[in-house]
Formats: structure tokens, C-alpha cells, sequence
């Protein structure tokens, strides 16, 4: 009897379970909300906070910047990647599921931003308490208000002694049109307020939408690869449900494949039974075994009962900046390409393809999101792989009208047809919101100006400070631009851009020759207005840089078959006429005449080496 009745209560005990289970996971318990702010204002801490409040994770297994999951971001202070994490939270008897995505600031990474907003019902807008709205907090404001997501405000780092809540609130209005009543004064390090930010998620996100469509739709906001799983996509289930053993449909592509594991992140990936509407979480299949078979943005649906539509907001990513990777060693270059194939499978953004280079050997051509992308990619290689890399000058992508009626598209200076047949460039333009002190707005208006920009309109957005709305070309803003907003506005100074499109342009290819041989790695494409300025700088800078040899080396800059620029390297001279104590000119002459003859033939055919060094350094100046 004992038995039978333990059974029962088992029994029983399964049922309370499953249902209390089902019960949590309708669609009226889940929130799906995501942090968005610039750099450096607390999405990363507030996580932290938030993973505290609700016990997803426990005291003693807490540690700074969790979510954080590479040496880079916590070393930085940045995100590079965005973090999904689900959390359970009680609430006036209730228990609701928050799934939470914790989301990069950096301008470059503006498409991971959108995929995760377009994850979400809802979004937490933070501003620091001491530097207010910046211009990547407008940029991220307006792509939410884009998605159609309630918009929670919260006022960061409060306990700080510079705090400015009042200022930020005026803000809030003046720049964002959001109401600055609903504003939630917070601090991630000392945790106020995260209790009032947990209720406002509940009380004013919306639960999941999209949940009535018929077939099984799920958005694919993420993706990385695992050595022994394949490709892991992090998804969002906007309707019907995903478990092991279903077979899905890749929509933009139509590939399909089993679904051999799905689960949740809390924070690290649980498996689950299965994924229903409304849940966010991730999918292992059987047959993805690059992450180029996954397009960031996609949509899946069952292979069996597809949708008719995918979900809104899909795009490709487009790489927006070349350069150059070579190793040092060129017997590094099987591993280099090694490495960088293993990268890219947890970087989908990244794009490459082999190139060659006279003077630097074997190579990539890769493709970047902006400055920030490749400076992290370049620093994963040399750090998770041991690279010792070499990367040549950014560049972007022009586009041509040849004589003969075509169009194509260049993104090495080396392509670069001949110019007599090119009936036109276009270079792209972005535009620029750039967050200035007022006192600034003298030289930041002069520095637009002599990177071929100009100012649309200035907006006030409070008694200190101004918005510039500029349009720039793309190439400009490549080397030093950020570095000269930091130095110009005292590091107060913060900058968003999109593309703006494309605009014809007077461009001309620079090269650079050593001893008469073109240097590929130091080509460029300027425009002809600062040609010669640039060729000067380049050559003043390779005399310092390069050895000297024994006979006379020419450095020039030439645009086409025109030199405007040249500098000269002096030769080691041995002393001859060391010899002659005395005794006639012309013998002295003589032997300084066939010394003179001598080095005329060795430079015919002597070969200048450049060294890496050289390379390094010419490369990485800001000329």
C-alpha cells in the first residue's frame, strides 16, 4: 500500500511539475527584452545585476562582466558579441520567464544591435548618469522606435559623484521624445533600482507577438561554432515550436536539415525537451557544419509545413572595410589561413580570399564592419592563434563606369583599371551624427572640413553640448578621424554613422616606388587634392625608415607615370682617396670617378629589401 501510494504522490508530484512548467512558459509570462546603450554606459554590470536579483546565478559563482565571455571584452570594457540569457523572477505571485540579450554599443557593431532588437517585444535604453545621451544612445533609440518596441529608460551610474539625473531626464525629452517620468534612476555596481527595472520589464514589455501564425517561425539573431556540435544559432521562436528531431528550413536559402538539440541559456546552454512561441534559446542540427551555411537575420520554419513569409528585418551583412592580412613569416601563411577559417566560424561578419602581394608574399583580403571589427580581429589572431600578422592600409569599396559602358566594383587599390579607361569613381558617403562640448564645434566644423565633409544642420541638445549632423566619404574617416574627435572634444566627443549612399569623386591611385619597383603594400586610392600632400608624407617617412644600401635609393610617389613626390636615401660611400697623401687633384678624381661608375652598376642591378619593420611601421603611422 505504502508503495502504491508513493507512486501516486510521484505521480502526482510530475504533474504539478509539467503544468507549473506550462503554466510559466505562456505566452502572458515571457518577456523578451534586450539592453541597448553606448559604449561604456553599464550594459554589461547591469546584466550582472539582473542575473543576481533574479538567482539565475548564485553569489558565489558570480564574477564581473559575466555575460563578457571573451579575454578581449573584459580587457576593453567592451561587447563585441551579444549574450542571451534566460531567467526566471517572481512577481506578485507570478512567475515569469525574462529573456534577456545583452547587446554590443560600438557603432561597428550596429547589425548585431538590430538582429537582437528585432529578438525582442521591448528594450532598456540606458544613459550614464555623468555623460548623458551620447550619439550611438540616439542611433540605438531610433532603431528600436523602428521595431516597434516599448522603450524602458534608465538613468545608469546614479551614485556616482558627477551624476546629472535631472540633465539626463531633459534629455530624455529633448533628444529621445521619450517621457522623462518613466525614467528609472539605477546603478549596475551598487544595484538600486534593479528591482523597479525587473517590474517594468513585467508591467510594460508586451508578451511575445506573432505568436497566431500558423506555421513554426523562428528568427536567427546569432550563431556560433562548436568543435563537437557544428554551428549553434541562437534563435527566437516567434510562433509554433522546435524539439529534437524536427526537420527545419533555412528560408533565405532553402537548405534544410534535423534538428538534433535545442535549449536555453541560463546563462550557460541547457538543453530543454523543447523551444515553444514566444522563447528564446538556441538550436544544434545535424548537417551545419560552417557558419556560412547560416545567414545571421534568417528565418526557420519546418521543412514539412513551411511559412509563406519570412519574418521582416532579414538583410546580408555587407562588409564595409578592406585591408590586407599577410604574416610576417611567410611560412606562417598555411596556418594564417588555418586561423583566420576558424574565425570566421564564429564571426560571421568577417569575410576573406586569398590575394597575393609582390612585396609581402601571400595574403587575405578581408572584409570588416568598420575600424573597431578589425582591430578585434586582428588582436584575436595574434592572441588566440599566435600570429605574427602585417595589415595594409584600409580601404573601402568604389565603385566605376568604365568607357565601355560596364560597372564594377574594387576594393584594393591594386584593381584599379587604367585610368583612361574610367569614365568615373564613386566613393561611398556616410552620415555622420557627431555629440560635441559647444566650445568644441570651431575646430570639430575645420576638421569636417578637411576630410572633404560638410555640416547639414547643428541641433542643441542642452547648454554644453551640440549635435552636428555631417556628410563625409567613407575613406576619410578610416585612420585617425576618431582619434582627432577624442583630442579635439577632450575625450567628451562620441560619433554614430550610417551609409549614405554613393557620390562621384575625383580619385586617383597613389603608388609608391622603391629604386623604380612599385611597393603594392603602400598603393592607395586618394583623392587628387591631398595626392601630393600624401605622397610627401609617405616618402618622408620611408627615408627615415628604410636602410640604407650601397648605392643611392629613390623613394617616389606616382599617379599614373607622374612623380610628385621623392626623397632620396644616401649611399654608404667608402673613402677611396684615403690613399692619396698628397699628389695631384686629378688623381683623387680619377679613383672618385671610377667609384662613381661602380655604384651606377650596382644600382642597375641591385634590389633594395624592404624589411617587415618597414612595413610595420609605415602601415600603422597615421599619414
Amino acid at each position: 500500500m505504502c508503495l502504491i501510494e508513493a507512486d501516486f504522490l510521484r505521480k502526482l508530484f510530475c504533474l504539478y511539475i509539467t503544468d507549473t512548467t506550462f503554466l510559466m512558459d505562456r505566452l502572458e509570462n515571457i518577456r523578451n527584452f534586450c539592453i541597448i546603450a553606448h559604449v561604456d554606459h553599464g550594459k554589461t554590470t547591469l546584466s550582472d545585476r539582473l542575473l543576481e536579483e533574479t538567482q539565475t546565478i548564485q553569489k558565489r559563482d558570480m564574477q564581473d562582466q559575466l555575460l563578457d565571455s571573451m579575454d578581449l571584452e573584459r580587457e576593453r570594457g567592451i561587447t563585441i558579441k551579444c549574450h542571451p540569457v534566460s531567467m526566471l523572477y517572481d512577481f506578485e505571485g507570478r512567475r515569469y520567464r525574462l529573456n534577456l540579450i545583452d547587446t554590443p554599443g560600438h557603432v561597428d557593431f550596429s547589425y548585431e544591435v538590430s538582429r537582437s532588437l528585432a529578438a525582442c517585444e521591448g528594450a532598456i535604453l540606458l544613459i550614464d548618469a555623468a555623460q548623458g545621451v551620447e550619439a550611438q544612445t540616439v542611433a540605438n533609440a531610433h532603431l528600436a522606435v523602428a521595431q516597434g518596441l516599448e522603450i524602458i529608460p534608465v538613468i545608469n551610474k546614479v551614485d556616482l559623484p558627477s551624476a546629472q539625473p535631472d540633465m539626463c531626464r531633459k534629455q530624455i525629452e529633448d533628444v529621445l521624445a521619450i517621457p522623462a517620468e518613466d525614467a528609472i534612476l539605477a546603478s549596475g555596481k551598487s544595484g538600486i533600482g534593479i528591482k523597479d527595472i525587473l517590474k517594468a520589464v513585467i508591467e510594460r514589455v508586451p508578451p511575445p507577438r506573432l505568436a497566431d501564425y500558423p506555421q513554426m517561425r523562428a528568427l536567427i539573431f546569432d550563431c556560433v561554432f562548436d568543435s563537437y556540435k557544428g554551428v549553434i544559432c541562437y534563435v527566437r521562436v516567434f510562433s509554433g515550436s522546435l524539439k529534437p528531431g524536427d526537420e527545419i528550413m533555412l528560408m533565405s536559402s532553402a537548405h534544410k536539415t534535423l534538428v538534433k538539440e535545442v535549449g536555453r541559456f541560463v546563462p550557460t546552454m541547457t538543453p530543454e525537451s523543447s523551444l515553444e512561441a514566444g522563447c528564446t534559446g538556441y538550436i544544434v542540427s545535424n548537417n551545419l557544419k560552417e557558419v556560412s551555411d547560416v545567414r545571421i537575420g534568417d528565418t526557420i520554419t519546418s521543412a514539412s509545413n513551411p511559412a509563406k513569409e519570412m519574418l521582416s528585418g532579414y538583410k546580408e551583412v555587407k562588409p564595409m572595410v578592406f585591408s590586407g592580412i599577410y604574416p610576417v613569416d611567410t611560412s606562417e601563411y598555411e596556418k594564417l589561413k588555418v586561423s583566420i577559417a576558424k574565425l570566421q566560424l564564429n564571426d560571421s561578419a568577417l569575410t576573406y580570399q586569398a590575394e597575393t602581394s609582390v612585396a609581402l608574399g601571400f595574403g587575405f583580403r578581408c572584409g570588416f564592419l568598420g575600424l573597431l571589427h578589425m582591430e578585434i580581429v586582428q588582436e584575436r589572431l595574434r592572441r588566440e592563434y599566435g600570429l605574427d600578422i602585417i595589415s595594409t592600409y584600409p580601404s573601402v569599396v568604389y565603385k566605376l563606369d568604365l568607357h565601355d559602358g560596364s560597372k564594377i566594383e574594387i576594393d584594393n587599390p591594386c584593381r584599379l583599371p587604367d585610368p583612361t579607361t574610367i569614365a568615373a569613381i564613386y566613393e561611398p558617403l556616410i552620415k555622420a551624427n557627431i555629440l560635441i562640448p559647444t566650445e568644441s564645434i570651431g575646430d570639430m566644423l575645420a576638421l569636417v572640413a578637411e576630410k572633404r565633409g560638410y555640416c547639414e544642420k547643428t541641433e542643441t541638445i542642452d547648454d554644453t553640448r551640440v549635435m552636428l549632423v555631417c556628410t563625409l566619404p567613407l575613406n576619410e574617416i578610416l585612420i585617425d578621424f576618431n582619434d582627432r574627435l577624442k583630442s579635439i572634444t577632450r575625450g567628451y566627443g562620441s560619433m554614430d554613422y550610417d551609409m549614405a549612399g554613393y557620390s562621384q569623386s575625383k580619385l586617383v591611385r597613389l603608388d609608391i616606388l622603391v629604386n623604380g619597383e612599385q611597393i603594392d603594400a603602400f598603393a592607395s586610392i586618394v583623392h587628387s587634392d591631398k595626392a601630393e600632400q600624401k605622397g610627401r608624407a609617405l616618402c618622408a617617412k620611408l627615408k627615415d625608415i628604410l636602410p640604407r644600401q650601397m648605392f643611392k635609393v629613390a623613394i617616389q610617389a606616382a599617379i599614373g607615370g607622374k612623380i610628385i613626390a621623392r626623397e632620396t636615401i644616401g649611399s654608404y660611400r667608402k673613402d677611396v682617396t684615403a690613399k692619396c697623401y698628397g699628389g695631384d687633384i686629378t688623381r683623387k678624381k680619377k679613383l672618385l670617378e671610377k667609384q662613381k661608375e661602380g655604384k651606377k652598376r650596382m644600382k642597375q642591378i641591385g634590389k633594395v629589401s624592404i624589411p617587415q619593420e618597414a612595413f610595420v611601421d609605415v602601415l600603422k603611422s597615421n599619414t
